[in-house]
């Protein structure tokens, strides 16, 4: 069974930039499908960016974040540019032990989850 952690959240303001970083251990990422999802208050969680055989993205982050893997220290990055007020949120890492073309979306989707990292974007 896989753990995540989740680190790099903060305060930030708007235009400015955040790498989250997502450390797996008790499972190797390269065989897992690896996602961000965030959740803001009052708001259901909803799926930022996956990767697994290809990436794929939420339409409001395309070309703006960036998910990345590094096997050797087994861990998933998400590279956040360009942040904005409204990409405020806890964001979590979540694994589904499936390598496919096809990104899963949903969250019922994954089976582990971090804990999750807060990130505020000031106006």
């Amino acid at each position: 069974q896989v753990q995540l952690v989740e680190s790099g959240g903060g305060l930030v303001q708007a235009g400015g930039s955040l790498r989250l970083s997502c450390a797996a251990s008790g499972g190797h990422i390269s065989t897992y499908n690896m996602a961000w999802f965030r959740q803001a208050p009052g708001k259901e969680r909803s799926f930022v960016a996956g990767s697994s055989r290809k990436t794929s993205y939420a339409d409001s982050v395309k070309g703006r974040f960036t998910i990345s893997r590094d096997n050797g220290k087994n861990t998933v990055y998400l590279q956040m540019n360009s942040l904005q007020p409204d990409d405020t949120a806890v964001y979590y890492c979540a694994a589904r032990p499936v390598i496919s073309l096809v990104i899963a979306t949903s969250t019922l989707d994954y089976n582990y989850w971090g804990q999750g990292t807060q990130v505020t974007v000031s106006s």
